[in-house]
Parts: C-alpha cells; structure tokens; sequence
C-alpha cells in the first residue's frame, strides 16, 4: 500500500464535516424522541446514525477498497444501523456500530463520533460536533473536529500544526502564559454516564477536591466547566480558552481528533492517574493541559494528588 496522502484526507474530512454538519443544523431532535443506549443519559438519535452512515459511506466512495460487511437493525430508531470494515489496508471505527469484538487495531483506521455532544444536541445547546480522525498504529495523524451550530472548525495533522478555520494557528495566544497551578486554572470536566458505581465515585470525590478550599485540602480551582463533548473540550484546551481537562469514560472516537489537535498545538494528553504519562489511545481517560512555557507536568502532577480512587472502564 502506498503511504496514505494526509492533505488528501484531511481536505476531504473538512468537506465531509461541513456536509455532515448540514444534516445536524436540519435536523430537529428532541430528549423525548431520542433511543436509549446505556441509560437515560446515554442517548442516541437518528440523526447520529445518518451522519456515521454518510460519513461510512462517503468513504467507501472516495476508497474504493473499503466495503459493507454486517446490517442490522437497531432497537427502536427507524435508521438501520451498519458495520464496515476495509478489505485489507484500512478500518473504519464509529461510535454507533461499534462491536467490542472488533477493537481498535494497529491497522489504518478511519474514526468517527457523528456527533458528539448528542445530550446537547437533543437539547439544542449548541456544544456540539462532527468528529473525524485518520489513526495509523493507534495514534491519531488527521484530526478535523467541526462545530456546525457555530461554525467554528478545528484541524490538525501530525507535525503540522493545528488551525480553528484552517487559517488561525493553536493556540490562539501564540505566546501562551505559563500554568501557575490549580488555584489559577479553569479545568473542564464531565459527569459522563456513570450516576453510580466506581467511576461515578471517582469522579465525584475527585470534583469535590477540585473546587475544596486549600485549608480543607482541596485545589480550589478558579472554576470548572462542562461542555458536554470530549472533542470540543480538547480542541478549546488546544485553543488555550481552558487550562486543563480531566475525565474517564469517552471512547477512541471521542478523543482521537481532539488528542491530535491539542498535542499538534503545544499541550498534553496523558492518564487520567498518577504516572500515566503515555495513555492509549482506546485507555478511556484523559488529563489534558494548554500549551505553557512551563509548568506542564508540575499541574499535571498536582492534578493527580486531587485525585481519589481509580478508573475501572471496560474497552
């Protein structure tokens, strides 16, 4: 196989995102007509599983090799939902018709979250996007992230740089402050799905050391934010409008845009926990940090001492 012509496809992932982009401005998604996927806040919409189709099919067209290999129909949404794998040289991984059997492989993988941010979506909160990313050995070298209700695009691809509207460079300050600790920092975070359980435990006593005053042992962080969509929260740390994000949950496709844009902008990806300084791409956490002339891994290490207890995601 040839080596893959990364322009080409990250020109043809801006124009697949801005495509699929229109079928989310059109559609009118409400919570009550949305399906169910784990539980009440796991949902899922038809629209979500049209855009995976147009994006699965799209590429199909452009790469000829890749073709249908499994139909079925999904409980209660009128869209029929399928699975497609390349015939030898490359995969392709969505979030709707993932099966748990087939992981993410070292094969050349296109990803896909058709939308990330559905809650948003159904909601009409307008943090919500198209993520697609090219991954060759399970790290991510084309990322396109697009936010269709503000039209705001973010790209990336590996040692390139990262852009917002293919002209802006990341982050926006091209002369970044350095991180001072967690005192001084506005740290994204999500409650996900888990309203029980380990993870939900994680995350609740971890948020609460956050935002705990310094005498009661806590960060005291200037502020936490939930933008409700792994990708948008990467690409705004990448950005340098964040300073730091956490969470445990979000699959490949919720990271793999993102990840490459943040770390093609100047910042970091790493574990969720102490001393994960080189996470997997499908690990299903996150501790993510702005460019800075310093102080990098000094908040990320004071991030870990917040933390309590420890992540048990399944792949």
């Amino acid at each position: 196989m040839a080596e893959p012509n990364l322009q080409e496809i990250h020109d043809f992932f801006v124009v697949l995102a801005k495509k699929a982009g229109g079928l989310v401005i059109a559609a009118r998604p409400s919570a009550a007509n949305s399906g169910r996927k784990v539980n009440a806040v796991d949902v899922v919409t038809e629209t979500d599983l049209a855009v995976e189709k147009l994006v699965a099919e799209s590429l199909r067209e452009k790469y000829p090799s890749y073709r249908l290999v499994d139909l079925s129909m999904r409980s209660g949404l009128s869209l029929r939902r399928f699975t497609y794998a390349l015939l030898c040289t490359l995969s392709f991984l969505g979030e709707e018709t993932y099966d748990p059997a087939v992981p993410l492989s070292s094969d050349p993988t296109f990803v896909c979250d058709p939308i990330d941010g559905t809650t948003n979506f159904v909601h009409a909160f307008p943090t919500v996007c198209i993520s697609l990313a090219f991954v060759i050995d399970k790290r991510s070298v084309v990322g396109v992230v697009y936010n269709p209700f503000l039209d705001i695009l973010h790209t990336a691809i590996r040692g390139r740089g990262s852009y917002r509207n293919l002209t802006t460079r990341l982050p926006l300050d091209q002369n970044p402050s350095p991180l001072t600790g967690l005192g001084n920092a506005l740290v994204a975070v999500e409650w996900g799905q888990d309203r029980s359980g380990v993870n939900y435990d994680v995350k609740r006593q971890t948020l609460l050391n956050l935002v705990a005053a310094k005498e009661l042992g806590g960060a005291m962080v200037q502020g936490l934010r939930m933008l409700g969509s792994a990708a948008l929260n990467l690409c705004s740390i990448a950005a340098g409008e964040l300073d730091v994000y956490w969470e445990g949950g979000p699959w490949a496709w919720d990271f793999a845009a993102g990840m490459l844009i943040l770390e093609e902008a100047g910042g970091m990806f790493v574990g969720a926990h102490p001393g994960n300084w080189e996470p997997a791409l499908d690990g299903r956490t996150v501790l993510a940090v702005r460019a800075a002339p310093a102080g990098q891994k000094e908040i990320i290490e004071e991030f870990w001492s917040h933390v309590v207890g420890k992540f048990d995601y399944q792949p």
